[in-house]
């Protein structure tokens, strides 16, 4: 396990009620304690809770482990890193009834961040399957076909892809376009929580108030894309 690994292990193995804290912890939250953690992790879970409510989630991860996802996402780790933390984190508290470690690898951790309207950039780049830049699509294409209501197997045809690539990248797609009608509020307020983001001590929970309320909003913008 690298360090970066151990850190986001240390921080699911807190935010699961473990008692220890070690100095690498203390370090790796840096000026996230300053800004009051208990009221981060109340305001992460709390914006976890309304997007299950809201949404609906594509795996079976609980809140609190979606939770740990989000964090891990704004830690610049990729998504084995994520998984391999909260495994490792399930196995020193002794696990969770609710979570099975055999059910946490990279593939689940990117549901769970589309679920969350976390997209990383890298997402939305497109390989193709063989390798050649020639057969590859851009994202942008997809992005609008997927707005007018294509399916899979007629984005494929359009854009002369195979459907698994297309599917891999269309739910990306789905993913941007559902935050954006949400006017990205969902994905700010993760930010906003998980980043300093000008945001400095006291401010943190009216922070998380705000954000909350801004994202349970039911108001969407309607978009072209």
């Amino acid at each position: 396990m690298d360090e970066k690994t151990a850190e986001l292990r240390d921080l699911f193995v807190d935010a699961t009620g473990s008692e220890t804290v070690t100095e690498r912890q203390e370090a790796a939250r840096g000026t996230l304690v300053d800004r009051d953690d208990e009221a981060v992790g109340e305001g992460v879970r709390d914006l976890v809770a309304a997007m299950r409510e809201r949404y609906g989630f594509s795996t079976p991860l609980n809140d609190d482990t979606y939770a740990l996802v989000a964090r891990g996402r704004f830690t610049d780790e990729d998504d084995a890193a994520i998984a391999a933390a909260i495994r490792d984190g399930l196995t020193d508290t002794d696990g969770d009834g609710d979570v099975d470690p055999d059910e946490i690898d990279a593939e689940t951790v990117r549901k769970a961040r589309l679920d969350l309207h976390l997209v990383r950039e890298s997402d939305r780049e497109v390989d193709a399957p063989d390798g050649d830049s020639d057969t590859a699509f851009a994202y942008a294409d997809l992005e609008r076909l997927t707005a007018a209501g294509n399916s899979i197997v007629e984005c494929a045809e359009e854009l002369d892809a195979q459907p698994d690539t297309v599917a891999r990248y269309a739910a990306v797609a789905r993913t941007d376009i559902a935050s954006t009608r949400a006017n990205d509020r969902f994905r700010d307020a993760f930010r906003d929580l998980l980043t300093d983001a000008d945001i400095q001590g006291s401010l943190a929970s009216d922070a998380r108030e705000d954000g909350l309320r801004e994202a349970t909003e039911d108001i969407e913008t309607d978009v072209s894309l």
